[in-house]
């Protein structure tokens, strides 16, 4: 990571109180073994299975059923720090919802020839701002937009 991607993401990463993300993601990541990445407190997982048989329960992962509740759950442990939604069907559903307020993207010149949609499949238009942030790093093109409401 260059100087300049690191001092654009550092302070923003050490904002973050909580993450919401979809049970893909923490399946694929198997919960981070029970100790959120990033250095953040808390993961919320939206989903509408139980928690996994043996789960920890003293661990800072956060089953819930449905984006709302996942919501309101992230804020409520984030307290005054940045809940951030992950991408993806989560994200989307979020999005669609209009409980997001900004959109952090972090472009990089890879192309896979296939893949999701980074907000799942969100059948409706939302409008972002003109970015209000546009870093360039080593490789890497760091963006932020507002959410038009």
């Amino acid at each position: 990571m260059s100087q300049r991607s690191y001092d654009y993401t550092r302070p923003y990463w050490d904002q973050i109180g909580a993450t919401i993300v979809g049970r893909h993601v923490f399946d694929m990541t198997d919960g981070w073994d029970g100790k959120p990445p990033g250095g953040v407190d808390h993961v919320v997982v939206v989903t509408h299975r139980p928690k996994p048989e043996g789960w920890d329960p003293e661990a800072p992962l956060h089953f819930v059923d449905g984006v709302e509740a996942a919501v309101a759950k992230a804020q409520e442990l984030a307290g005054d720090r940045i809940v951030e939604v992950g991408a993806g069907d989560v994200g989307g559903q979020v999005l669609a919802a209009g409980l997001v307020d900004e959109v952090r993207m972090d472009v990089v010149p890879v192309v896979f020839g296939s893949g999701k949609r980074y907000f799942g499949s969100v059948h409706a238009q939302h409008l972002l701002e003109d970015p209000d942030v546009v870093i360039q790093g080593n490789r890497v093109l760091h963006l932020r937009y507002r959410v038009r409401r």
